[in-house]
């Protein structure tokens, strides 16, 4: 594919910044090709439901093809990028194919960082991709089925690694299927004897929110029975578990140990010719434009700007970064007024803990907890996704989950004969 009389613009990445490019973008005349490695784009903040057996796989991924229903000048390309040539302009695949762009924008997203401690990427289970939430969810429901089976002659532990949004929803999630689910679904297991564990180095769960809302937080996990070990560092992980402390190590017995600690660029990205600022992701300036390259922009994790204007590597940047420069891009191909430079919006940030009980923090307003905030993120979270098929299915799903509390204990599961690991995507 190469570049003509009308503009091409190439999108590498479907996740939240790269969708919101094409949102932007839904007026141009310009050609636009979308490049993921996967077939579909995954709502990630609910792969966790999908990991506890709340929700189908299909419920949070949108077919990444369906976005020519609405914006016909788009085509996709199924493919994983392994160079750039930023002076011919081009993106190299590894089918050995490639696309020349007129304007190239980066939304690879990130994945998982293990801090290079040992035995974490072996060993450890994280939750970035849809793959990986169905091999965590085989993987819970395999031992169980093992253990009840077998018959349990000892504890049975799950330990979450990571108390930030993802690690406490995990850990909250987890925690209310031992109490509510498992007395029913399976009465030759102890419940009390499983448990639910979350290690976090820093002293308190929730690090970025306030204070209030830390504390709230960890009163509910610790009211769900969530065992919390807080100000306390992993130093390796093992398949039997995770050893942990500075000066006396202790190990942490584990049967499934589930990694939420933090995220990296992709290690492909290095190997792209462009530079990197911190932890390894792309530098911007405050256009969003790949430093010292033209017609280069970056957006969503993988971009970061100097100084105090680096943001979070959350979805709100994403989305709103993916609509800037989908703006920029529009207003140069088609005629508009200046941008200007970004300027990114605090929304709030949110999390759940388990039925009725959420944080929400809200710039200039006081915290919000507990059921009103559980009814924002559920409000806010069916209205982000992707497909009006995707909301009512997961409004049915999650509504069968809490609305009918005690009463519903169809989990959704998937293979249980074996336990499964899936290679990073």
């Amino acid at each position: 594919m190469s570049t003509g009389s009308t503009p091409h613009i190439v999108v590498v990445g479907g996740g939240f910044a790269g969708m919101s490019v094409l949102k932007a973008l839904r007026k141009t005349r310009a050609r636009i090709t979308l490049v993921d490695r996967q077939a579909y784009s995954t709502f990630q903040p609910l792969l966790y439901q999908v990991a506890t057996a709340t929700l189908n796989p299909g419920d949070i991924t949108y077919f990444l093809r369906s976005v020519r229903s609405r914006r016909p000048q788009v085509r996709f390309v199924n493919g994983t990028v392994t160079g750039m040539d930023h002076d011919a302009r081009t993106v190299s695949l590894s089918s050995g194919r490639q696309l020349a762009y007129d304007y190239l924008v980066i939304a690879t997203g990130v994945t998982a960082n293990y801090f290079g401690i040992e035995g974490a990427a072996e060993h450890a289970m994280p939750l970035y991709t849809r793959n990986q939430a169905i091999a965590l969810r085989d993987a819970i429901f395999t031992r169980l089925e093992q253990v009840a089976s077998a018959g349990q002659s000892g504890d049975l532990r799950v330990v979450v690694v990571g108390g930030g949004a993802t690690g406490v929803e995990t850990a909250g999630a987890l925690a209310e299927l031992r109490n509510t689910d498992m007395p029913v679904t399976y009465p030759e297991l102890d419940a009390s004897r499983t448990h639910i564990t979350l290690v976090e180095m820093m002293p308190a769960v929730l690090g970025p929110f306030r204070d209030d809302i830390q504390a709230y937080a960890k009163h509910a996990l610790e009211r769900r029975g969530v065992d919390l070990r807080l100000g306390t560092a992993v130093k390796q992980v093992r398949p039997d578990g995770v050893v942990v402390g500075d000066k006396e190590e202790e190990l942490i017995p584990a049967g499934v140990i589930i990694w939420a600690s933090g995220v990296r660029p992709h290690d492909v990205v290095a190997q792209w010719g462009l530079p990197q600022g911190r932890g390894h992701r792309i530098s911007v300036d405050d256009h969003l434009q790949v430093q010292g390259l033209d017609r280069v922009w970056a957006v969503g994790d993988v971009a970061v700007e100097n100084g105090d204007r680096a943001l979070p590597q959350l979805a709100q940047p994403a989305m709103q970064t993916g609509r800037y420069v989908g703006s920029l891009l529009a207003a140069k191909i088609d005629g508009g007024a200046d941008v200007g430079r970004f300027s990114y919006r605090d929304l709030g940030t949110m999390a759940t803990i388990g039925r009725t009980a959420a944080v929400a923090q809200i710039p200039h307003l006081p915290s919000v907890t507990g059921l009103p905030a559980w009814l924002v993120w559920m409000a806010v979270h069916l209205s982000q996704l992707l497909g009006n098929r995707n909301r009512i299915a997961s409004m049915i799903n999650l509504g069968a989950k809490y609305l009918f509390w005690g009463g519903n204990h169809n989990a959704i599961v998937g293979e249980t004969r074996h336990r499964v690991r899936v290679p990073e995507e």
